[in-house]
């Protein structure tokens, strides 16, 4: 299908299959057209799955449901549907991303903007040293869009600056230079050699509420 020039408006798309159209990025949404949405979090399971609240495109319920130890909540693919994978549903939610941007519909191309780094994070066509730093920015901060999730590890940092700093702390004291040299006996020549202790941590229990007294 040549989806130049074409406009949607107000039409369930939950069931459409994209992927193998052409021109999708020049695609027109108007009114309010819906999509289907990832699972809720399942928590009975070991370890515990959540997935972000977004919209989906069926290509990729079908595709995540085909997966080993795939969750409940994911469609399956009915027979005689195309089975797409991370390869083809990448340019697929780029360009729709695009038409929801070139719409001025920002929720919408951020949704769909996550999706193509979900893909691009599956696919098997970038080197394995990228799909790492990609599940990297995943985990941190959702692909940028996860303000919560950026928050939670910024407050782990700063938790954990502070249990090392109680745990170690600063120097308890502030070492002081000596000097000292041997005078000849008659006069002559004084030679200084000059000297710095090694900063001590201070001793005994660290994990106080009590406030740390200046010597």
């Amino acid at each position: 299908m040549d989806a130049a020039h074409l406009v949607l408006a107000d039409v369930d798309l939950s069931g459409c299959l994209f992927a193998g159209t052409v021109h999708l990025d020049q695609l027109r949404l108007e009114g309010s057209c819906t999509y289907d949405v990832a699972p809720p979090a399942v928590w009975r399971r070991w370890p515990p799955v959540r997935f972000t609240e977004r919209r989906v495109l069926s290509e990729e319920h079908h595709w995540r449901a085909s997966q080993p130890g795939a969750v409940r909540g994911w469609n399956v693919a009915v027979l005689g549907d195309g089975r797409a994978g991370p390869l083809q549903l990448a340019p697929v939610y780029r360009a729709l991303r695009k038409a929801f941007e070139d719409g001025k519909h920002e929720p919408g191309a951020a949704d769909f903007y996550y999706g193509q780094m979900e893909m691009r994070r599956h696919a098997d066509d970038i080197p394995r040293s990228e799909r790492g730093l990609l599940t990297v920015y995943w985990a941190l901060s959702g692909y940028g869009l996860r303000a919560s999730r950026a928050l939670a590890w910024l407050g782990m940092a700063m938790l954990l600056t502070i249990v090392l700093l109680m745990a170690f702390g600063l120097a308890q004291d502030t070492p002081k230079q000596t000097a000292t040299g041997t005078v000849p006996t008659g006069g002559g020549k004084v030679t200084f050699e000059i000297d710095k202790d090694d900063p001590q941590n201070p001793t005994g229990n660290r994990f106080t509420g009590q406030p740390s007294k200046r010597p």
